[in-house]
């Protein structure tokens, strides 16, 4: 009975596959375009995933031992800093996986082990829209993926998905920034369509044609017999009237030809103007929603007007409070999915340097160094690990300053102090 259920219940049968009516019922365009790429013709949404796929993909991982605080050698490390797969370099399987978890809100790495075994012999980042998490009647997690090459689906047990979420309810499954910001995001399409309709238009706004004359009736052709469109209707005189006007003066091209008006014609125009519009100011409204979604500071897209000074704040808030959240999350799916129970055991933990998103900082850098240094913490070849420099003789020596002492030893330092003073001239 139980296997019997176990067997149906990983009958990829029983798993309804994404359709392009799901991706129309969330917003998104009909047709061949793909959601991620209507998305993505804003400029803010295409530079917002880009700076979180970018900083991901450039920070590197190591293995932790929480119990000495040491960082240890693994087979794991070759996989996520060297060669995940055979077609991807690790900056670009991260770059992959933290676009997924934008565009789709979850992110999935495909665990590949040897069957006799059992070690991890690759990493495959699958996008969102082929894998499908559910649970079965004992509450185990399975997810339906759909095989990138073959496009046949297959069931596998959570233990061979990495899954890296966006914002949850369930904690299932993850919500995209695009799903959660579809309303500002059509309302920024909508602008943006509209802009690029003013300019095809030449530049011109829309308007009246008016004429004291008859249009009523349809237009006839050079045999007398009445036009029709290909659809089988007939075409009336004011349809043929717009259509040679258009054709004269719409586009970029004709903005500005010389307009010959003729059976009493008069053109009037009506549209508010690109200026009365306030582009710019609902560009700059859409941008900052747009930020708000990502979490990413308004100066890395190229708005706002702080000063170098508010700029370096930002950045850290940026990491700390954007960055170091996903992070933390990649960091605890990896270490219980890539980790054996036995390693977890001993206290190890996979872990991501964010050092390599402040590099960018020297000075700031440079004063935590030096703080770090002077107070103990660090030794120069911490420091020098950090900056991917090596080891150099004497460097693991950690120093500390005697200016600091337990004020229950002040009065005994002081004294052995002065003893040891030079007696003045």
């Amino acid at each position: 009975m139980c296997k019997g259920l176990r067997a149906a219940v990983r009958s990829p049968t029983r798993r309804k596959a994404l359709t392009a009516a799901d991706l129309v019922s969330w917003g998104y365009s009909e047709g061949a375009e793909a959601p991620e790429t209507y998305a993505r013709k804003l400029s803010a949404v295409d530079r917002c995933m880009s700076i979180l796929a970018g900083s991901m993909a450039k920070l590197p991982n190591y293995i932790f031992d929480a119990k000495t605080r040491e960082r240890v050698d693994h087979p794991l490390l070759h996989l996520l800093n060297v060669r995940p797969n055979e077609a991807m370099t690790p900056s670009i399987r991260k770059e992959v996986l933290e676009n997924s978890r934008n565009e789709g809100g979850n992110g999935y790495d495909w665990i590949l082990r040897d069957p006799r075994t059992g070690r991890i012999t690759e990493l495959i980042p699958v996008p969102w829209y082929l894998v499908e998490p559910w649970r079965d009647l004992s509450g185990r997690i399975w997810y339906t993926v759909t095989h990138p090459v073959t496009g046949e689906p297959m069931v596998l047990p959570q233990e061979d998905i990495c899954h890296y979420k966006g914002a949850t309810r369930d904690g299932l499954k993850g919500i995209s920034a695009l799903r959660r910001a579809a309303d500002t995001l059509a309302s920024a399409r909508a602008s943006q369509q509209y802009e690029r309709s003013y300019y095809e238009s030449g530049g011109q706004p829309s308007g009246i044609l008016r004429t004291e004359s008859d249009l009523g009736g349809y237009a006839k052709g050079a045999d007398g017999k009445v036009l029709t469109r290909s659809d089988g209707s007939a075409v009336s005189l004011k349809d043929q009237l717009r259509s040679e006007w258009e054709k004269i003066h719409a586009g970029p091209k004709n903005g500005h030809r010389v307009a010959i008006l003729d059976l009493g014609l008069d053109y009037k125009p009506i549209a508010a103007s690109n200026q009365e519009a306030q582009f710019v100011e609902s560009k700059e409204v859409s941008i900052r929603d747009i930020a708000r979604y990502f979490g990413i500071p308004l100066y890395k897209l190229g708005e706002g007007k702080e000063a170098y000074s508010s700029n370096e704040q930002n950045a850290i808030e940026y990491v700390t409070g954007t960055l170091h959240p996903i992070v933390t999350q990649y960091e605890e799916e990896q270490t219980w999915k890539l980790l054996t129970d036995r390693e977890i055991g001993r206290g190890l933990e996979i872990r991501i340097n964010l050092m390599a998103e402040l590099r960018g900082d020297t000075a700031a850098r440079g004063n935590w160094y030096q703080t770090m240094l002077q107070n103990g913490p660090f030794s120069v070849n911490d420091v020098r690990a950090l900056e991917d420099l090596p080891d150099i003789p004497g460097g693991d020596e950690h120093r500390a300053s005697l200016n600091y002492v337990p004020l229950s030893m002040w009065a005994e330092l002081s004294r052995l102090r002065a003893e040891t003073r030079p007696p003045a001239e």
